[in-house]
């Protein structure tokens, strides 16, 4: 025993009569050195195992819903041939302009409201607006096209089928991508704003009865009871909560708002954004996750994106940049216009003041800045006349709003030696126009002269004959038209209305 090398056992430690001096106390603090890496490889595994655990469920969620969402998206292609001029966009830093558009298809989900032949090819945009995003994020502008509005629609060309439509003249702005797709729409903007769109996203009407649902409702108001057949939309005098078929009902009616006509249904559209998106804001829906995938899975599974939008982390940006934006920085736009003169019914630009807006909006996102003057050009000195003036044809429209107007004009007309004379009733417009019919632009030009007026006022016409001076209501006092607003003016004036006001739409008395 006395020269045995086995170790003592625990117990023996300290106490055994033949441990040499010390040796016990060794071995114990050994001991206590070892017995937690002994100990430590089953916590190591244990967290090790519960950490890898966590990790591969949100992992698998995450992939999960990035799976879910993309397969979700459709993609259509940017531009039906037309010229770009501008480089890609850095879609975090950059200014962003998306054209958002509402399909009026009538195909799976959305055939309870009518049958395909109601939109034939691509579809028609029910609603049409520039969604422009400052490069800083404080400044956003939503600008809407109403549907009536005529315009000239470039030559497309279908990129799926390889078709080619050829240009359109004064058409209807909706129907820009029946024939050639959701590109031809993006072209026509870019001619019509001398912008470049940098994305799209298109929608159908199952997605705003999906959005609304999802949010909880959106609350509305409206000045008098609605009850349209139409649409379906019934709404008690005052503000209430819509979703599902009554929020689709109250952003399609376009016989509840106003007048009935287009302008009307769009300030509606208008109201319902800034709503929906004080919600949004207010809630801090867009902070939480949970209701955030819920929205997103919504949205995607009704939407048609461009190729740059065709991921979720894209579609992650553009939400990140939009998310911290003041209401109070979304200005709500609709594009100047006036009852057009070839149909009443229809839409045109109102000139001068669309083209300030554009130029406005070209120049900078924040619309509280002029837009850049153009340079003066040295007048030309007037030619004599080539003509006869006692024979050209000339019409006055009383578009002022005061009855007998046209009287006053006429004698000015008639002064000046235009004494072919007349007089016609019309419906009341902002800016004094002067149209003319092929073969009289120098008469359009000479009574345009007479009045003050400046050639963005001068437009050519197909269905009228000689030329027609269109009075204003800046033609309602004095022997001139008012001078066009400045830049500045035209472009801030056209401001509707702030994601921040809660407005409450005039509902048309004749409904």
């Amino acid at each position: 025993m006395f020269g045995s090398r086995k170790s003592p056992s625990p117990e023996q430690e300290g106490s055994s009569p033949l441990a040499y001096p010390g040796q016990g106390q060794l071995y114990a603090a050994s001991s206590r050195h070892l017995r937690p890496s002994r100990r430590a490889p089953r916590w190591v595994k244990v967290i090790t195992g519960v950490v890898s655990v966590l990790l591969l469920g949100v992992l698998a969620f995450g992939g999960y819903w990035v799976w879910r969402l993309q397969s979700n998206i459709s993609t259509s292609q940017l531009s039906a041939g037309g010229q770009r001029t501008e480089g890609a966009v850095n879609d975090s830093t950059d200014r962003l302009q998306i054209l958002v558009l509402g399909s009026d298809t009538r195909s799976g989900n959305n055939s309870q409201y009518g049958s395909p032949d109601d939109s034939s090819g691509y579809g028609q945009s029910d609603v049409m607006m520039l969604l422009d995003i400052s490069a800083d994020n404080k400044h956003v502008n939503v600008v809407s096209f109403p549907r009536d509005l005529l315009v000239d629609v470039p030559a497309c060309t279908d990129s799926k089928t390889g078709q080619k439509y050829p240009e359109q003249q004064d058409a209807m702005i909706n129907s820009a991508m029946k024939q050639a797709g959701i590109g031809c729409a993006v072209d026509t903007v870019n001619k019509l704003t001398g912008l470049e769109v940098d994305h799209f996203m298109m929608a159908d009407f199952n997605a705003v009865k999906e959005l609304s649902n999802a949010v909880g409702g959106v609350d509305v108001c409206v000045s008098s009871a609605v009850d349209d057949p139409d649409s379906g939309l019934h709404l008690p005098a005052g503000t209430s909560q819509v979703q599902g078929e009554q929020a689709l009902a109250f952003l399609r009616t376009r016989h509840a708002f106003t007048n009935g006509g287009d302008l009307g249904r769009i300030k509606a559209q208008q109201g319902f954004l800034a709503s929906l998106t004080r919600k949004l804001k207010s809630e801090g829906t867009l902070g939480n996750p949970e209701k955030v995938l819920t929205i997103a899975d919504v949205v995607t599974k009704n939407l048609t994106v461009d190729p740059g939008l065709s991921s979720v982390p894209s579609l992650l940006t553009i939400s990140n940049r939009l998310k911290n934006i003041d209401p109070a920085s979304v200005n709500f736009i609709t594009v100047p216009t006036v009852p057009a003169p070839q149909d009443p019914n229809r839409l045109a630009l109102d000139e001068p003041a669309a083209s300030n807006f554009f130029k406005a909006l070209r120049n900078s996102p924040d619309l509280s800045q002029p837009a850049p003057e153009a340079p003066a050009s040295t007048p030309a000195t007037p030619a004599a006349p080539a003509y006869d003036k006692a024979l050209q044809p000339v019409s006055i429209a009383n578009g002022t709003g005061i009855s007998g107007s046209s009287n006053a004009i006429a004698g000015m007309l008639s002064e000046a030696g235009f004494t072919k004379l007349t007089k016609l009733p019309a419906q009341t417009q902002g800016q004094t126009m002067v149209y003319y019919s092929a073969g009289f632009e120098d008469v359009a030009a000479d009574v345009a002269s007479l009045f003050g007026l400046p050639a963005s006022s001068v437009q050519k016409v197909a269905n009228i004959q000689g030329v027609q001076l269109y009075a204003g209501t800046d033609f309602a006092t004095g022997t001139k038209p008012a001078a066009p607003p400045s830049p500045a003016d035209s472009s801030g004036g056209v401001v509707a209305q702030t994601g921040s006001d809660q407005t409450c739409e005039s509902t048309n008395p004749m409904g």
